[in-house]
């Protein structure tokens, strides 16, 4: 009967899930770390203030593009 369970074929459901999709979000993650390395790092050492600004915006793209996954 524990086979069964609801709760536990959800729980089966989501871990699945969330397995199949850390891969992509590790490489998201990667993207952005390599994004700020080379884009970013470079301008806050020229006009901190507008790179800060860029890479706000990558992040909440990133928090978007994950809320949406």
């Amino acid at each position: 009967m524990a086979g069964n369970n609801p709760f536990e074929e959800f729980g089966r459901k989501v871990d699945e899930r969330i397995n199949n999709a850390s891969p992509r979000m590790e490489e998201e993650v990667r993207k952005v770390i390599t994004y700020l390395n080379d884009e970013v790092v470079p301008k806050v050492r020229q006009n901190s203030s507008e790179a800060l600004r860029i890479a706000a915006d990558q992040l909440r793209k990133l928090a978007d593009h994950m809320e949406r996954k």
